[in-house]
């Protein structure tokens, strides 16, 4: 078999292969006597056709589908001869299939970057520092009353942070439009759930009064047909109601589980639970900052194949979402691209730097991680019991902790550095992380 490589692209490349006639007419010979056999023709017994017979009716296509197998088995023999690495699967280029000739074919395919790891000397990464103080507390307690508010209908005009039910009728250069009308539907006036313009119009309005909003939808609004256009809405506010918040005290820490120590030890169990979202927001930002110096550091070309796949997966697993969400509209991929590139080009770095430096999982951190989340459920055990018996729980649980490995080994390569956050302003890095 003749292997010629051709670097086609800075990752791409054209591998022609060629194949000895030899070893396919073989092949083509062993399948038709095979056939033979067993082959049903109309005016002969089975097993009595004349070979001569069962190649005319069948020899083509026993030909194409030998050659399409000896594509594939000599594709990957000739990946194995020159030491290539391919990202994705190829793009099979035939020659032509002839009787007493070689077999012919190019694949063109893309391959894993080499990857040279650069130094992380001097690179300074920024260390959140936050502590949880009583205005912090006192933040949250205000949170968890709004989430538990209740609303009362008043009959004054609608402000910021009123609730009113209303109907809608939109209408686009004069026609109405799929979803511009409603009926009934609640609003909570600045929670920013409808476009720019439409809660504040509504501003000022008191049960029974109708007004016309005249807005224009975002460019980059997610069906076409609306994005950037200009629209009327039609708007009669039915309701008007005002938030009322409860009282922080005993009753308000036992909706909140906490029976024992009034509102001190409501206090106490919401500062501990504050610790712990700051412990975890304070390792994602550190793991996202270090990661960040790790890309920047190896600017390192990426397989379009395996951004191709991982946009894929993303633009999935948000398809899903929003259908759990009871929403069916599709969201262009072209939103997911980039985010599917770092996670590639990530992925291939950390890869290369377990692989540098020999990184072994943790054992014990395998164990704390798995602890902790299990720590969550009414019967940890059982949990943990469930983690080690199932494999694809268990791979999950190794990738994180050897992430968390890397980012530790970065760390000691770096210069790491304290920055002092608010709480706030950590949760909303670490939202932004994630994101």
């Amino acid at each position: 078999m003749q292997v010629s490589v051709e670097n086609s692209g800075p990752l791409e490349r054209r591998m022609k292969v060629e194949v000895p006639a030899e070893r396919l007419d073989q092949e083509i010979e062993s399948r038709l006597k095979s056939l033979a056999r067993t082959a049903r023709i109309s005016g002969f017994r089975p097993g009595k056709v004349p070979f001569k017979v069962v190649r005319q009716r069948y020899g083509r296509q026993v030909q194409m589908e030998v050659a399409s197998e000896l594509m594939n088995s000599s594709y990957q023999e000739a990946l194995n001869q020159e030491g290539l690495r391919p990202a994705g699967g190829p793009r099979i280029e035939p020659g032509e299939i002839e009787p007493g000739r070689n077999l012919e074919f190019t694949a063109v395919f893309e391959v894993y970057p080499e990857v040279e790891l650069a130094s992380l000397e001097g690179v300074e990464i920024e260390k959140p520092a936050t502590e949880i103080n009583a205005a912090d507390v006192d933040a949250m307690l205000d949170k968890l009353r709004r989430q538990r508010a209740t609303w009362e209908p008043v009959e004054r005009a609608a402000g910021q942070g009123d609730q009113v039910v209303i109907d809608f009728r939109g209408t686009l250069d004069g026609e109405p439009f799929e979803g511009g009308e409603g009926s009934d539907m609640t609003i909570e006036i600045g929670s920013g759930r409808m476009i720019a313009g439409f809660e504040d119009g509504l501003v000022g309005l008191k049960p029974g009064e109708e007004k016309q909003l005249d807005l224009t939808f975002p460019e980059d609004y997610h069906s076409e047909a609306l994005a950037g256009k200009a629209v009327s809405f039609d708007v009669k506010v039915k309701q008007v109601s005002a938030q009322k918040l409860p009282e922080i005290d005993e009753d308000f820490a036992a909706t909140l589980g906490v029976t024992e120590g009034g509102v001190e030890g409501l206090r106490e169990e919401v500062r501990k639970n504050m610790e712990r979202e700051l412990e975890n927001a304070r390792k994602a930002v550190l793991k996202d900052r270090a990661f960040e110096a790790l890309i920047e550091k190896n600017p390192i070309e990426v397989p379009a194949a395996l951004i191709e796949e991982e946009t894929d997966r993303l633009a999935q697993d948000m398809q899903m979402q929003l259908g759990q969400q009871g929403q069916n509209f599709n969201l262009p991929r072209e939103l997911f691209q980039d985010k599917a590139k770092r996670r590639v080009l990530l992925g291939l770095l950390i890869g290369e730097v377990v692989k540098a430096n020999n990184i072994q999982v943790d054992q014990d951190r395998m164990r704390s991680l798995i602890e902790t989340i299990a720590a969550g459920y009414e019967d940890p055990q059982e949990v943990i019991q469930w983690y080690y018996g199932n494999q694809e729980a268990m791979s999950s649980a190794q990738t994180l902790v050897l992430e968390e490995q890397v980012m530790d080994w970065i760390l000691e390569q770096a210069k790491v550095v304290e920055k002092p956050y608010s709480f706030e302003e950590l949760i909303e890095l670490r939202q932004a992380a994630n994101s």
